[in-house]
């Protein structure tokens, strides 16, 4: 006879090891996900490794079904995001479940009773504690992977979204594009000189990874300023930042890093690539160990793809052609690393300035992604 499913709370490191697990079981054998780093997950959601925590409350969520896990959620208030910027709203991440529509309700029901315990007035989601974790369910593209920083989900789980009364909110596009043509490069680069000479800017080079501390509180300052009218938008704290360096620096290399700063050496724009290391970490399988950390080696070394990870152009230089310097210093890495294709990290669908650029090298719209929402009283 089947039970009726039901909901407990994550409290025990089996708990958390369950949590994390639970998707390499939804997931198992599918082509186009792929497996997170079981470590880094460990890292992300434990209070005692994250300093988010600092900042913030979140509760997991299992739930269970002939004592079988069936689902999972995480919800989170970011109390900077609340206190500072007056956003009453909890967040929700971290959410798989079965195709059965009981499941989901069941998991968002105590997204809802956390977020009214903590007199919050809406939840939104998939988002994690900060710009920094993954955001955005897949709504197309569910014959493609997702890039490092983002999520791949199944088609019915934006049904669920629907079917339980929530409401679509940001909405972000992504581009797969062809390394191109020499003529269009060469058009490129002159308009490149063309902005560089007009401001008076210029590319730092980064030879070692090393080189990019000095600059990393300047860069993510340069983050907060060109994400903070963002509505996910949650102040960084000094903890994290550190946090991110240990993270997620030992992924790039110091060639796919791109700082451009202005006749006082103040920086105005960067970004950061990452070559596609998806098919690696399928490889691996959630584990470093051991083999996992060769087949990512092998695929950040040698690759004929990448994507676009972070990019940010200073407010002040919003609409000054910032972009083809970013992306002209980037084809001549591409072009030196062999890469044939890459992939824009998401972009909201109101950016425009980005994707003008992107037009002129017959960018395919592969994937689209958005955040939903719900009030609750």
């Amino acid at each position: 006879m089947e039970s009726k499913p039901a909901v407990k709370s994550v409290r025990s490191n089996k708990d958390y090891y369950d949590f994390v697990k639970f998707p390499f079981q939804i997931y198992k054998n599918h082509p186009y996900w792929v497996p997170p780093l079981i470590i880094d997950e460990f890292n992300t959601l434990k209070p005692n490794k994250n300093p988010v925590y600092k900042n913030a409350d979140a509760q997991l969520f299992l739930a269970f079904q002939n004592k079988e896990i069936v689902g999972r959620i995480a919800v989170m208030v970011n109390w900077l995001e609340v206190n500072k910027m007056g956003k009453q709203k909890a967040r929700f991440g971290w959410y798989d479940a079965i195709d059965d529509l009981e499941i989901s309700e069941l998991l968002f029901r105590e997204v809802e009773k956390f977020a009214l315990k903590h007199n919050l007035e809406l939840i939104e989601g998939p988002l994690g504690f900060s710009n920094f974790e993954k955001a955005g369910l897949l709504t197309y593209g569910y014959d493609q992977m997702p890039t490092l920083g983002t999520i791949y989900n199944h088609p019915y789980y934006h049904q669920h979204l629907v079917q339980l009364g929530f409401k679509q909110n940001l909405k972000w596009v992504e581009y797969e594009i062809d390394f191109p043509a020499e003529e269009n490069l060469h058009k490129l680069n002159r308009f490149s000189d063309f902005i560089k000479t007009r401001y008076q800017l210029k590319v730092v080079q980064i030879k070692k990874t090393k080189h990019v501390f000095p600059y990393l509180y300047e860069l993510f300052d340069l983050i907060e300023e060109s994400h903070k009218s963002l509505e996910t938008y949650v102040p960084i704290q000094k903890s994290q930042i550190e946090n991110y360096k240990n993270r997620f620096l030992k992924f790039i290399s110091p060639q796919f890093i791109k700082l451009i700063v202005d006749k006082d050496d103040k920086l105005i724009a960067f970004s950061v690539i990452i070559p596609s290391i998806e098919k690696a970490l399928q490889k691996a399988n959630g584990r470093l160990f051991p083999f996992g950390i060769f087949h990512i080696k092998r695929s950040l070394a040698k690759n004929n793809k990448a994507a676009f990870y972070l990019i940010g152009v200073h407010p002040s230089y919003m609409g000054k052609g910032i972009p083809s310097i970013i992306f002209n210093e980037m084809a001549k890495v591409f072009a030196s690393k062999k890469i044939q294709t890459f992939e824009t990290n998401p972009e909201l669908e109101t950016n425009l300035e980005i994707q003008q650029l992107w037009k002129k090298f017959n960018p395919k719209l592969h994937k689209r992604r958005a955040t939903f929402y719900k009030t609750i009283s």
